[in-house]
């Protein structure tokens, strides 16, 4: 049983799952990590997910707005185990669904190279490689994309 929670960075599995990916992205950026963990505060986040599997929290994502027409995707993560089943999909639809009931045009956001399975994830759900925008323009690891919504 798939169950998708709504939420804010106030969320205690939300915070549990970050944690996770920073354990995660830790490892595979590792002297970079601290470049890009200063852009990955979840402090007062609004719009976060947390989805759960038989009522255990396995993923999360979450949308602050970029600009006024633009929601930034971030804080994608399924714990290792939970991979490969299509729920990261289930996500980042439920964040733009969620995007668009707020009026939004568009999401971006930015992931490294370092993290192929999310790279391929946002490939497979529409989204465009985009030149690299604010704080990851000339960051060499860095890969942006943008989805318009319909």
């Amino acid at each position: 049983m798939i169950k998708i929670l709504r939420t804010s960075s106030d969320n205690e599995h939300f915070q549990n799952l970050v944690a996770q990916l920073d354990t995660d992205l830790a490892h595979r950026d590792g002297e970079d990590h601290s470049f890009y963990n200063q852009f990955n505060s979840i402090a007062r986040i609004k719009y976060a997910l947390v989805i759960y599997k038989h009522d255990l929290p396995v993923g999360c994502g979450a949308i602050k707005e970029l600009e006024p027409d633009s929601m930034e995707v971030k804080r994608m993560y399924v714990s290792p185990e939970h991979r490969g089943k299509g729920l990261a999909t289930q996500l980042l639809t439920g964040l733009e669904t969620w995007a668009k009931e707020l009026s939004y045009k568009k999401c971006v956001l930015e992931t490294g190279k370092r993290q192929p399975e999310a790279i391929a994830l946002y490939k497979k759900n529409g989204y465009k490689v985009i030149p690299n925008y604010g704080q990851y323009i000339g960051i060499e690891n860095s890969v942006c994309f943008e989805k318009v919504l319909s």
